[in-house]
Formats: structure tokens, sequence, C-alpha cells
């Protein structure tokens, strides 16, 4: 199964959403942000989560396939001041998304093109599923 790929989640976060209850991961890589743009929340879109770096990322390596429940994309601007004079604006893209716990997976194939596009992977899902 081909499916978006979020990469560089804390194993902590992957052992919550294991637990089966819905979690929402708020992301600020670039990469992980293009890739959520791309997916359409639904009861049948699936994403994979692993810790593994992007850079690391490669056949063999395992995560685990989430149902997307909801997705949004946030811009927050910053403005610093320092002795009334100097000012920095500064802006923020993150994204924020609500997933399922849905198997245990492990990559077969990694499509990566570039930061700016989509990062997905070609995933054999488990056999075992969890009950929710």
């Amino acid at each position: 199964m081909k499916c978006a790929a979020l990469t560089g989640i804390s194993p902590d976060v992957i052992k919550d959403l294991r637990s089966g209850r819905p979690r929402t991961i708020e992301l600020q890589s670039t990469h992980n942000i293009v890739t959520i743009d791309g997916v359409v929340p639904g009861p049948t879109t699936h994403i994979f989560i692993t810790s593994t770096d992007l850079e690391d990322l490669g056949p063999g390596d395992t995560g685990i396939c989430v149902y997307v429940l909801a997705t949004n994309i946030t811009m927050k601007r910053i403005v610093e001041f320092s002795k009334g004079a100097y000012y920095e604006e500064r802006e923020r893209m993150s994204a924020r998304v609500q997933v399922k716990f849905c198997a245990a997976s492990v990559i077969k194939e990694v499509h990566f093109q570039g930061l700016c596009k989509p990062l997905a992977v070609e995933v054999l899902k488990s056999a075992c599923y969890h009950a929710g």
C-alpha cells in the first residue's frame, strides 16, 4: 500500500498512538508539513509514521500506519522588540494532524522527490490489527 509518511516522530508519541486513542500531533519540519498539506482526512486515509529521520529512511524501517481524522495548517507571526528601536518579525508555519492507530508496518520502498514534495512510502501492513 502506498501512503504519505511522517518521519522523525518521537518514539513516545508512537507508543502512545499504539494504545488506540486518537491523538493530535503538531509538526514543524518542512517536509512533514508539505506531506500533510497533500493529505485529505477521511476514514480510509492512511499515513505512515516512523521515528526514523528522513535522511536515514529506507526499506525495512518500521513504524505504524494511522488513520487521518483531521488536519490543520497554520501560520504564526512573531514580533520581537529590543530596546524600543529594533524589532524582528518572523513567521512560523506548523501543521496539526489528528490520527488514530491502524496497524504496525514496515517500509517496502521510499518515494522521495525532494524537501518541497510530499514524502510517500510503499508499506507492508502487519497481519495483526488493533481492535478499536
